[in-house]
This record gives C-alpha cells, structure tokens and sequence, in this order.
C-alpha cells in the first residue's frame, strides 16, 4: 500500500511538472509582445487616444481608440501574437483616413501592459473592450470586429457571445492544437495544449456579416485553414483569397481594398440608443 502511495504522489508530482513546463513553453512559442509602451500621438496618430479601461482580475486594459465619422462602423481590432499596438499604427491611419473608427486593444504584457497573456485572459480583456466601446456610444451595428491570425481566435469567441455588426478575419486557423501539429509534428500537442483557440468550434455560431481574408502563399497558417473557417460559418460571407500573398504582407496584394470594398456594403451603423436590434445584418453584403 505505502509503494502504491508513494508511485500515486510520484505520478502526480510528474503531472504537475509536466503540466507546469507545458504550460511555460507553449506561451513563450505563441506570443510574442512588444512591452515597450508608446503613445498614439508619439507614433503620429493625431486623432487616436490612449484609452485605459477596467479589465478582469484588477488588471487594467489598454487600447487606442480613433472615433468614426458619422455613418460610419468602428473596428474593434484584435492584433496578432507579436509586436504591439505602435508596429500596427499605419492599420489605424489608413483605416481612419477612410473615416472608420477604431478601437484597438492589446493582451496583457503587450505595449506595456503589466500580466501574462492567455486564452482565458485575451478573450476576458476582448469582451471587456467590446463594453468599453459600447460604453463610448458605438451601438452593437456599428461594431465591426476585426481578428488578425492569433486575434481571429479572440474574434470569434466575442462575435459568438456579443452582437455586432460585422466580423472580419484575416489568416484564420482552425485551432492552434492544429497549428502547432502542423509546425511541431514531434509533440504531444493534442493532449498537453491549453491554449487551443478552437475556432472551429465558434465560428458556426456568427450571425454577422463575415468576412474571411487569406494569403494563398501563407506558410505560417495555410489558406486551407482559411477556407475550413469560411466553409463553416454561416450566411452572410464572403471569402477573400490573395494569390502571392503570405501571412503579414496580403496589404501589398489588394487586401485594403477588398476589406474597404466589404465595410462600404454594411449597413450603417447606428447609435446605442437606436432601436433596431443588436446585431442585425446587412443583406446587401456580398456572399459566398
């Protein structure tokens, strides 16, 4: 009995290791944060704030926030697994300069927000943002959420629970227990993966207009995965694929322009206190 004690506590003190390292490395290879803290208007971003905003767990979250011009949608952008708020500010200027607004929140030890990122925490600080935006007189239709590659997994997990009135994503996955099969084949990811990002599983539950935006030549997550994501979401949508292009360099191959073009056809957003429904969607949005 003592042995079986004993081999039980053994067994148990492996798993906590295990799980402990496990836990430990998979965030040090999926993010990748910038922690220097700039401000807008030290990157030029002239009608752009620093917006700090109550988030879960007494950490505070930290976004920055250009107001739309009447009749026009806000992006509330979920950024990739690297760099910061600063290495996107030319996103913010050319979305601004077409009179959209924007509300781009970063994930904890990002542009000098104290804590650690997670799943858990990114999507708790995500749909804290979304109540800010709300907060600031941006009524539900005229919310556009944008997710770039690891965001578009944010993304979805807010669009599921949250009305909108619009979803974009750039370079989905499938899950991120599938990416890190694809790109580390020798790991047990599928069993030791708590940072999973299952966007299979939300993406069904959209009833925004949604868009899917993919570089043919992406190598960091396949056009494939892309397609995967936009065959399982729902009407209305809209499949946007860019020959040549890879995972952070579609801009340069017409992906401005097809995400203008889809954001003009929206229906014009309304004020929070309009009394059209939450999340009511556009027939006019091109589909499949």
């Amino acid at each position: 009995m003592t042995f079986i004690v004993k081999l039980g506590a053994g067994l148990l003190l492996l798993a906590i290791l295990v799980g402990t390292v496990t836990s430990y490395l998979q965030r040090r290879l999926m993010y990748y944060p910038d922690t220097r803290r700039f401000t807008p208007d030290g990157v030029g971003l002239k009608d752009v704030a620093e917006v700090e905003y109550p988030a879960a767990d007494g950490h505070k979250g930290l976004a920055w926030f250009g107001a739309a011009k009447p009749g026009r949608p806000t992006i509330l952008y979920f950024h990739g697994n690297a760099g910061g708020l600063e290495a996107r500010s030319e996103r913010i200027r050319k979305y601004m300069a077409r009179g959209y607004g924007m509300f781009m929140m970063t994930y904890r030890g990002f542009s000098g927000r104290d804590g650690e990122p997670s799943e858990k925490a990114n999507v708790a600080d995500a749909l804290l943002a979304y109540e800010a935006l709300r907060a600031r007189g941006v009524g539900a239709t005229g919310i556009v959420l944008y997710g770039e590659s690891l965001g578009s997994g944010v993304a979805v997990q807010v669009a599921a629970e949250k009305p909108v009135g619009g979803v974009i994503l750039d370079a989905p996955y499938t899950s991120m227990v599938d990416l890190a099969e694809l790109h580390y084949p020798y790991l047990p990811s599928r069993y030791v993966m708590t940072e999973r990002y299952d966007t299979r599983a939300y993406v069904g539950r959209i009833r925004a207009p949604l868009l899917v935006i993919h570089g043919e030549r992406d190598d960091i997550i396949p056009v494939e995965m892309g397609r995967e994501i936009f065959r399982l979401s729902a009407e209305p949508k809209k499949l946007v694929t860019l020959p040549g292009a890879g995972h952070s360099d579609h801009y340069m191959f017409g992906s401005y322009d097809a995400i203008y073009d889809w954001l003009d056809k929206l229906d014009r957003p309304q004020a929070s206190g309009d009394a059209a429904a939450p999340g009511s969607i556009s027939p006019r949005v091109a589909r499949s």
